[in-house]
């Protein structure tokens, strides 16, 4: 079983082979996309408001981001890791770009980082690769940037901002980057911009014709909620499931039906036996 590497990633453009990638945050859900077949694994910053109940990715930590890659690397024997640099962890200088970068390979154990931003972010981009580390990029819809977007909009619908994210991709693509995910913007300029550079694109609300496609875990698997985004498509309803079976969880234990004999343990008739008699002696 091969290994894949960033550079495996970034070749699957030129034989013109689709890319998977999961997002997901814990060693048992990442060892079965890693079963699957799936390309990549993404320890998404989404983890803060998929599992941690924040209202927005801001609020994960560097440290609480290790934690999850590291549980994500224990489960992955073939696909590629990639750890999301969480807000504030990149942005304020290249020195700390790079040294939070180092953590997710040091600590962490993934093989990537994804960093959101485009022409702002090219010098800190600039200096993580330039020390070793391979760089996934991240336009359109950046959750980190929510509150200059003013909120969670789809982007790049006009031309101004079309050919801005256009450009930026470009930019990315001169600084190293081995793919950049497209988040989020109409179908038309997602298929432009995988026509006219030359690393993957991997999308999320960006149509059908990127390199590859991501999505988080819990919502292909529907586990977050009744609110589903347009562009997520529920393979399962796994919320149904499991509150009926918390539901028929309590109703046998309140009724007194589980656990029964079949799910207990059995002791020896002569050790019981044995057991109640020395009881009688002590009494």
């Amino acid at each position: 079983m091969e290994k894949i590497t960033a550079a495996a990633i970034r070749d699957m453009k030129d034989r013109g082979e689709r890319i998977v990638m999961l997002a997901t945050y814990d060693y048992l859900t990442a060892r079965m996309i890693d079963e699957a077949g799936v390309d990549a694994v993404l320890v998404g910053d989404s983890v803060a408001n998929v599992v941690l109940g924040h209202r927005d990715t801001l609020a994960v930590s560097m440290d609480e981001m290790i934690h999850h890659t590291k549980a994500v690397a224990r489960g992955v024997k073939r696909a590629l890791v990639v750890g999301d640099m969480p807000f504030m962890s990149y942005q304020a200088s290249a020195d700390d770009a790079i040294r939070n970068a180092g953590r997710f390979l040091k600590e962490g154990h993934a093989e990537a980082v994804k960093v959101e931003g485009g022409r702002s972010m090219i010098k800190k981009i600039n200096a993580i690769i330039e020390s070793g580390i391979p760089v996934m990029g991240h336009l359109g819809l950046t959750p980190q940037w929510v509150h200059q977007f003013g909120g969670f909009r789809v982007r790049g619908k006009t031309e101004p901002t079309a050919r801005a994210i256009l450009e930026d991709a470009r930019r990315l693509e001169r600084a190293g980057v081995f793919s950049l995910v497209l988040e989020c913007i109409p179908w038309q300029l997602a298929k432009l911009i995988t026509e006219k550079v030359g690393v993957p694109t991997i999308g999320i609300g960006a149509g059908p014709y990127c390199d590859g496609q991501v999505l988080v875990l819990h919502d292909l698997l529907g586990l977050t909620g009744p609110h589903v985004p347009k562009f997520v498509k529920r393979y399962a309803k796994l919320d149904d499931a499991i509150t009926k079976a918390l539901a028929d969880f309590k109703r046998e234990v309140k009724a007194g039906k589980f656990p029964t004999l079949e799910h207990s343990y059995d002791m020896p008739r002569e050790e019981m036996r044995r057991l109640l008699k020395s009881f009688r002696r002590g009494r």
